[in-house]
């Protein structure tokens, strides 16, 4: 038996599986012949067509798994953040509770530390290939990402969040915010599981509206799930043995795969990504898990700079070379990380201070809780 939950090795192997599958599904779901995915909305005929790409042992098979399933890669971020914040705040006897509002001023600042130098790369490279720049990236647009509150703009919800992966940043502001005002005072099980079921109510009651469904999931409704699971794991979860592990993984696996298949069972799908995602890491030896480590390590730098290869590449290699067009997108993407890497090490990272005052307060809190 496991004398731990996740390790924080075994928490970088997972970030390393998740930006793995997320800059392949943003690089894939764009090729034509790939089947496409059912991230924020559901269509049925989709994975229709993935079952068919997996009975026929289709060719491309390899594209058609990380177009459709790739973005999955999001869910287990979200776990990792929920699982990382008990551990951080409610676990560590070096790291005490802030105030609300230093609480997220240093999240958010450590956020666009990270950001602004991807999203800002993008945009030059967009308008240097683009005669539309001025127009796609106009000055409210791109104010409303730097201030990560683009995520509430209703208006075509899935256009507005272009390029796509940095609508992510909004929604972990509004998660970090959730945690430190709900899921932080009130440590009761049911608190979370009441959010969990309430959000996937809401999204039930939004099936029809595509541009609704859109919206709730770009927001912390669809984020509330995994994020949840996070914080009941390190807070609740129990360690499995080898055999425990297998099962889980097995289990994941045929309900990702037919779950994928009703608009019901698809709200749930991210539990089990999750769960096979982290049964996986478990079960790898450490000569297998290694290499996801490291990427785990720069997965950070690599969700904000992949977009600009993919911007630079994709439209050489989308219909000839196309697997030589992938390899070179994921290795220059992995370069491009590395630079950003080293270019963070200059520009200093924000400080929280701990307020003593609050921390009394949060003891109380935190024995009443009890």
């Amino acid at each position: 038996m496991r004398e731990q939950l996740l390790s924080r090795t075994e928490t970088n192997a997972l970030r390393g599986l998740a930006i793995i599958g997320i800059i392949l599904h943003n690089y894939c779901h764009f090729l034509s012949f790939a089947v496409k995915e059912n991230e924020y909305t559901f269509d049925v005929t989709r994975p229709q067509q993935m079952m068919e790409m997996l009975m026929s042992f289709d060719k491309d098979l390899f594209i058609h798994i990380f177009s459709f399933f790739g973005h999955y890669g999001v869910p287990i971020f979200l776990f990792a953040s929920g699982f990382g914040l008990v551990m951080k705040y409610e676990r560590s006897k070096s790291q005490g509770a802030v105030a609300v509002l230093p609480f997220m001023t240093y999240h958010y600042l450590k956020l666009f530390r990270l950001m602004i130098l991807g999203f800002v790369t993008f945009i030059i490279v967009y308008i240097l290939r683009h005669d539309d720049g001025a127009v796609v990236y106009a000055f409210d647009r791109v104010i409303s990402q730097l201030t990560m509150v683009i995520n509430f703009v209703y208006d075509k919800p899935q256009k507005i969040i272009k390029p796509g992966p940095y609508w992510y940043f909004g929604l972990m502001v509004q998660l970090y915010l959730l945690y430190r005002l709900v899921c932080y005072r009130r440590r009761q099980p049911s608190v979370i599981i009441v959010m969990i079921i309430a959000a996937l109510f809401i999204q039930y009651l939004c099936r029809d509206n595509h541009d609704a469904l859109n919206y709730v999931r770009y927001n912390f409704i669809g984020g509330v799930l995994p994020f949840g699971m996070g914080i009941l794991y390190a807070r609740h979860g129990k360690a499995l043995s080898v055999v425990g592990n297998i099962a889980i993984v097995i289990l994941s696996a045929v309900v990702v795969l037919f779950g994928s298949m009703s608009f019901l069972s698809w709200l749930i799908v991210p539990c089990f990504i999750v769960t096979g995602a982290v049964a996986t890491v478990q079960l790898l030896p450490a000569r297998l898990l290694n290499p996801w480590v490291w990427i785990g390590t720069v997965s950070a730098a690599l969700f904000v700079m992949h977009p600009v290869m993919r911007e630079v590449i994709i439209s050489h290699y989308r219909r000839v070379d196309i697997y030589f067009g992938i390899w070179t997108y994921l290795l220059s993407s992995v370069a491009l990380a590395m630079l950003l890497q080293y270019v963070l090490r200059w520009i200093p990272s924000p400080k929280m201070k701990k307020e003593q005052t609050q921390l009394q307060q949060n003891e109380v809190l935190n024995n009443e809780d009890r």
